[in-house]
């Protein structure tokens, strides 16, 4: 099976979705609401996931859709999983660092993905059998690899804010593993991840997350040659809590935090 029409069609969409939210990037007129969760979205959020959802009703019609901001449309082995703008807190305070992030789930897996950040002029994209990419500042396209570090104290570590590890119970267990490393930090959403699988961090986790935050980044980091799973156990559609590393450390980190 060749994945390099998903691919491109991904690419599309991410190309299309970049157009639409830098237009309303540090916008004035900005419209943000506040969701039942009480997380924001905005007048982009919806615009970019609709004009996604349009393009995969013409171009891939038998496909099921799950989005972060309008649900789920139709049931079928392949579903396309959407956030329109992942890091929605800092595209309304115009902070640089969010991203549409894109994938294509295969009987339950993903697959195929791509996450695009224009505002940071990146781009990552990955597929089996293809790899996993990224275009640089400079317009040059490169494969990645997760880092080859092996041991805790010379690892990176990026994770998300400390209110979410505290609500869980687990921020001393977050602290301890800090003590045995080199570096940490909260790069935080996404840009994490990509990071992970460009090599310069080694060790990502996070809670509190849906399938449409997690499921771009699976093939990316896989496909660099890093590991992804539940923070304790196999990664599944429920997930919210998640490890992500090069592989190396992924066992001891999982021991450490458990």
């Amino acid at each position: 099976m060749t994945f390099q029409a998903d691919l491109d069609l991904a690419l599309e969409l991410a190309d299309i979705a970049d157009a639409i939210s830098l237009e309303r990037f540090r916008a004035l007129d900005l419209h943000v609401e506040s969701k039942p969760d009480r997380s924001p979205v905005t007048d982009a959020d919806k615009s970019v996931e609709q004009a996604i959802k349009k393009i995969l009703e013409q171009k891939a019609p038998a496909d099921a859709l799950i989005g972060e901001e309008y649900g789920n449309t139709g049931s079928a082995s392949r579903t396309w999983i959407i956030d329109p703008i992942d890091g929605t807190a800092n595209y309304m305070r115009g902070v640089p660092v969010w991203a549409t992030l894109i994938s294509l789930a295969i009987d339950g897996k993903p697959t195929v993905s791509v996450v695009s950040a224009p505002a940071l002029c990146r781009r990552w994209w990955a597929a089996p059998e293809i790899g996993a990419f990224t275009q640089d500042l400079d317009g040059k396209v490169r494969e990645i690899k997760v880092s080859a570090i092996s041991e805790l104290e010379n690892a990176s570590l990026s994770y998300n804010n400390l209110q979410l590890w505290d609500q869980v119970g687990m921020l001393p267990q977050l602290t301890q593993l800090s003590r045995k490393i080199w570096r940490t930090r909260a790069y935080g959403d996404f840009w994490s991840y990509m990071l992970l699988a460009e090599g310069a961090v080694d060790i990502v986790a996070e809670h509190d997350l849906k399938i449409y935050d997690i499921a771009a980044l699976v093939p990316i980091v896989e496909n660099a040659g890093g590991e992804f799973s539940a923070l304790n156990g196999p990664l599944t559609a429920e997930s919210s809590s998640v490890l992500a590393t090069n592989g190396k450390l992924h066992k001891i980190v999982s021991e450490s935090l458990n």
